[in-house]
Order: C-alpha cells, then sequence, then structure tokens
C-alpha cells in the first residue's frame, strides 16, 4: 500500500537532524544530514507500517501537513512510502512452500528441466501485478517478462 505522512524535521547543533512522525506512534529517527534524514524518515515509517501491517492493526489516518503543530525551528515534510515497495527491498527471503500437483505434471515437467521454484515465483509475481485490487504496483525488480518455461501439454493422460 502507499501511504502519506507528514514528518517534522529538527536540525540539530551537530548538523544532524532529529525526524519525528506525529501520526505514528513512537515513529521517531534521524539522519546525519538532510538527504540521510529523508532516507531515514521514509525507512522508519515504512517500517511502522510494515509491522501493523502484518499484525492487523488500525492504520492511524494521517494528519493534514499545514495543521501538525511544530516549533519555528522545525519543519514539516510529506512523505510518501510504499510498504509493497518496502517489502520487495527488505524482505527478500525464500520460505519453502510445500504444493501438490498431478504425477503426469511433475513428470513432464521434470523431463522437461523445469525449475519448479522459478516457475511458481513468476506466476505468482505475474498474478498478483495483475491483480485489479492491488493498490500499489508491483516494484520494477519483480516484474517480468512471460515465463521462460512454457509446458504444453495437449492431452491428459489420465482423462
Amino acid at each position: 500500500m502507499r501511504y502519506v505522512y507528514p514528518a517534522v524535521f529538527k536540525k540539530l547543533e551537530n548538523d544532524k537532524y532529529f525526524i519525528r512522525v506525529p501520526d505514528l506512534p513512537g515513529c521517531v529517527t534521524e539522519g546525519n544530514d538532510l538527504i540521510d534524514a529523508l532516507d531515514m524518515a521514509k525507512d522508519a515509517i515504512a517500517m511502522w507500517l510494515c509491522d501493523a501491517e502484518d499484525n492487523n492493526e488500525i492504520i492511524p489516518p494521517a494528519s493534514n501537513a499545514f495543521e501538525i503543530e511544530h516549533y519555528p525551528d522545525e519543519f514539516v515534510n510529506l512523505m510518501l512510502v510504499d510498504t509493497v515497495e518496502y517489502r520487495a527491498l527488505n524482505d527478500s527471503k525464500a520460505i519453502k512452500k510445500t504444493l501438490t500437483i498431478p504425477n503426469w505434471l511433475n513428470t513432464k515437467a521434470e523431463k522437461a528441466g523445469i525449475n519448479f521454484s522459478a516457475v511458481l515465483k513468476e506466476a505468482l509475481i505475474e498474478r498478483v501485478s495483475n491483480n485489479s485490487h492491488s493498490c500499489s504496483p508491483l516494484p520494477a525488480q519483480y516484474k517480468t517478462r512471460k515465463s521462460r518455461y512454457k509446458l504444453q501439454i495437449r492431452n491428459n493422460p489420465r482423462s
């Protein structure tokens, strides 16, 4: 999902920045300079939101940036974060899945030298990227061209 939240930036005496996100309790971070602070704010917000999504928690609505209270030495900046993109970049750990397919299909696929994991991954990526209910586009690194594995089976031997 894509979200936009206002973040409050304060430049510290050592030229670092302290960042807080008033709408997300406990969401604070800091950066070594302004560019780092923007990156760190985006990362902290995405991490906070991913955790809330994972735990089925209510995600607070974003406040109007013009209504955020801040001191004169602070400024408010809107931060756009995409939790789908964040997960793709930070949670690419492979997990094991067990699946069931007909024996005749398994035999043909193995004879064709098909990598089951690659085919399943490509099919799932294509399916979720074409899902009309998706609120966020799939990150570019996960967009694939048509599968290079095409198993054409004209007749099921059991039918």
